[in-house]
């Protein structure tokens, strides 16, 4: 299969030019390594190399010899290796050494030396519809994050188009592959994350029913602020046997170090009213096709409930705007009042500009989102900050228009980087 070009690409060439060394995290399978190969001259895969742990017990540093950069795949199997990249590093005094990937994040208690001045590190998530072809761009985060007038249109795909991408998902591995074929390959991913991942992570012994019980409840509960209360009394409701609230907190920090649990956090405003800002974060998994895949649904199931199909669409469109938000150098957000006023997104650039995006699966509740947005605006307290630099509605099976009013219809196939 061809190479795709990755978003992300741009932000690691400046990141490698920049620093002696480039951090690649991501989930397992996003296309990190394949990325890094277009730009490594020499290879070291830490899990696969046999060598590996005969050097790691004589010599660390002779594994940090080739040709620059040196690709360090999977580094986490041996956390060592990052001092001795940091020390390899300072000792060079050169720009754009190592690459190193990783599907994990190593443990709290491996003790490694900040790598300030000497790493750089890139986010990197599953395909992107722009990624993917699927998209267009017209209706570009860079021109929404400056106020920019779009004069651009584009037709409505359809639902069920929207349903098939969702159940295949943005892994490299199943792009072209069948709807069916992509739902068993997800299906083995859950499996190997149950089973094998969880415990792997951080060496200790896993319970694959407790995890399969995790992930079915984070899947029901995707692109929402479910706490861990909520999850432990969902659990108890849905399964056999139900899962401690201390082991939910101890399964959720090892999804995260697997990079499979997203947090999108709250947004902070200053703003007229008295209401209170909630603070919680909302939940997403990777790729909404492990969410789909871990409640064992299918395209039927799904046409058949809509209400929760929503959902999904809400979680694939954040998948989609945290990564176009993310090569604009912004971070994404939520936002929700305790008078009930909820944004789905809101990318903020470093210097502060941002814009607002809701969004719907189908035109029937774009007003409802566009009164939603106004809400908003209007509540922002002017004499502290700006008012977004653009109000935006994320349609999944709409047209993608301007409205008389300013605000941007934009359909999930028209946006972009």
């Amino acid at each position: 299969m061809a190479y795709l070009k990755r978003i992300i690409e741009d932000e690691f060439m400046g990141n490698l030019a920049a620093a002696g060394a480039v951090l690649i995290k991501g989930p397992k399978s996003c296309g990190k390594t394949e990325m890094a190969r277009q730009f490594a001259k020499s290879i070291l895969q830490v899990d696969r190399d046999t060598q590996v742990p005969i050097a790691m017990a004589i010599n660390p540093a002779m594994l940090l010899q080739g040709n620059t950069p040196r690709l360090i795949d999977e580094w986490q199997e041996q956390p060592v290796l990052w001092n001795y990249v940091r020390h390899e590093v300072d000792d060079r005094q050169q720009k754009g050494q190592f690459i190193l990937t990783g599907s994990a994040n190593p443990s709290d208690d491996v003790r490694l030396h900040s790598g300030a001045g000497r790493f750089t590190t890139v986010q990197m998530d599953t395909m992107s519809w722009q990624e993917l072809g699927f998209s267009t761009g017209k209706f570009s985060m860079s021109d929404l994050l400056q106020g920019n007038t779009i004069d651009a249109f584009h037709e409505a795909v359809s639902l069920d188009f929207i349903i098939e991408r969702m159940i295949i998902g943005g892994f490299p591995t199943v792009l072209n592959e069948s709807v069916e074929n992509a739902q068993r390959i997800s299906k083995g991913y859950i499996d190997l994350l149950a089973e094998v991942d969880m415990s792997r992570v951080s060496n200790t012994k896993r319970d694959p029913l407790k995890v399969r019980a995790l992930l079915r409840s984070l899947a029901r509960n995707v692109a929402t602020m479910v706490e861990n209360s909520t999850l432990e009394k969902d659990i108890k409701m849905a399964e056999k046997d139900g899962v401690s609230r201390n082991t939910i907190t101890d399964y959720l920090d090892a999804l995260a170090r697997l990079m499979i649990l997203y947090e999108q956090p709250a947004f902070n405003p200053h703003i007229r009213s008295s209401a209170s800002l909630r603070k919680s974060p909302k939940r997403h998994l990777c790729d909404v096709s492990l969410a789909i895949a871990a409640l064992g649904l299918n395209k039927v199931t799904l046409l058949n409930d809509l209400q929760y199909t929503g959902f999904l669409f809400e979680s694939m469109a954040t998948h989609e705007l945290k990564i176009y938000a993310n090569a604009n150098d912004a971070t994404l957000f939520h936002y929700r009042d305790s008078y009930n006023v909820e944004i789905d997104a809101i990318a903020q650039k470093r210097n502060g500009d941002y814009a607002a995006f809701e969004i719907k699966l189908g035109t029937g509740f774009i007003d409802e989102a566009v009164e939603n947005l106004k809400k908003f605006e209007q509540n922002i307290d002017t004499t502290r900050m700006n008012l977004p630099k653009s109000l935006n509605v994320i349609t999944g099976t709409g047209m993608s228009y301007r409205r008389p009013d300013g605000i941007n219809v934009i359909s999930l196939a028209a946006l972009g980087r």
